[in-house]
């Protein structure tokens, strides 16, 4: 669609909204955060098709204006959270696309150096992961079980355990974007690193298939999504380094709330990977094509959540079939 076509589309709503803010107008909360949602759809699709135009601009300072009114009042409410991952996040995050593909290059290109390094030097592996992890795993093996390792201590204790770390590293790797988009960056060039290392060091035992059924089951929700946490970071980052028309303090606030929301959308999905490592990934018994299922299943979540729907969404969006 082009811009003229959209601004004439929806002009006359963003101005009987801006009215409403402006001049105080006695609406009431639910009905004008209905109004706010319909309004950061639009900022994010002109985020996506118009950027560094006025349009932008304008729902920028529209939507800044009306976020401080709706929040200093409204309640949050049930079908907000719904909104939030069903609507609003895919609908804007269709423009961070291209700095996850950016993301998943970095982290790929660091898995591949621990897969090298670990293959010409197979003690590189307890640099990484350390001697008692290595020794651990090696007694494991000899006695016939690889990753017996995930079996040990009780199912809720690993599922919450597992669940609370994982955030923890999400939260690290956004939070690492306030030193630009370096500090992200490391975070995720060490995690790929210690990967390729991790996977390498079963592999010069021939252990990689009988290994990678079973650490899979978790592992594919719980890498992604540390990629995708490792994506906010980067956006948070950017937003210093690269301003654009904003000055740096407004660009950094933008880049700030952007990341945040990214990393907020994580937390269902390291919730599924701490249950299917709590009470799932233990039973590496299990038939291989059960573990394969779960396995793409996961996979293919993962890939239509943050890539397909948000592209369908804002196609749906911008032919104007989409209603919140």
């Amino acid at each position: 669609m082009r811009e003229a076509a959209f601004v004439k589309q929806n002009k006359e709503k963003w101005i009987a909204f801006e009215k409403a803010i402006t001049l105080n107008s006695k609406i009431s909360p639910d009905h004008l955060a209905e109004h706010y949602i319909q309004l950061t759809n639009d900022l994010a699709y002109a985020q996506t098709y118009y950027p560094d135009s006025k349009t932008l601009q304008y729902l920028n300072s529209l939507a800044s204006q009306a976020h401080q009114k709706i929040y200093s009042n409204k309640k949050e409410t049930k079908n907000r959270l719904v909104t939030f991952w069903k609507y609003e996040f895919p609908l804007f995050f269709l423009q961070h696309h291209k700095m996850l593909l950016y993301t998943f290059l970095l982290f790929a290109i660091a898995t591949a150096i621990g897969v090298i390094s670990t293959v010409n030097d197979d003690s590189f592996v307890r640099l990484i992961l350390g001697d008692a992890y290595v020794n651990e795993t090696l007694n494991n093996i000899e006695e016939g079980d690889p990753t017996a390792i995930y079996k040990s201590g009780g199912e809720l204790g690993t599922f919450l355990g597992i669940t609370i770390n994982n955030i923890r590293v999400a939260i690290f790797a956004y939070a690492a974007g306030v030193i630009t988009s370096i500090g992200t960056g490391y975070i995720l060039f060490s995690n790929g690193v210690m990967l390729g290392a991790f996977f390498t060091f079963f592999y010069n035992r021939d252990l990689l298939f009988e290994a990678s059924k079973t650490i899979w089951l978790h592992g594919t929700i719980e890498i992604s999504v540390i990629v995708i946490a490792g994506c906010a970071g980067m956006v948070m980052g950017n937003s210093i380094l690269f301003p654009k028309t904003y000055s740096r303090k407004v660009s950094f606030l933008k880049g700030a709330k952007d990341g945040l929301k990214i990393v907020i959308s994580t937390i269902p999905f390291f919730i599924i990977a701490g249950f299917i490592e709590g009470f799932i990934t233990r039973y590496n018994t299990m038939p291989v094509w059960l573990a394969m299922t779960i396995i793409f299943s996961s996979l293919a979540l993962i890939i239509y959540y943050y890539i397909i729907y948000p592209i369908i969404l804002n196609k749906k969006y911008a032919a104007g079939s989409y209603r919140a």
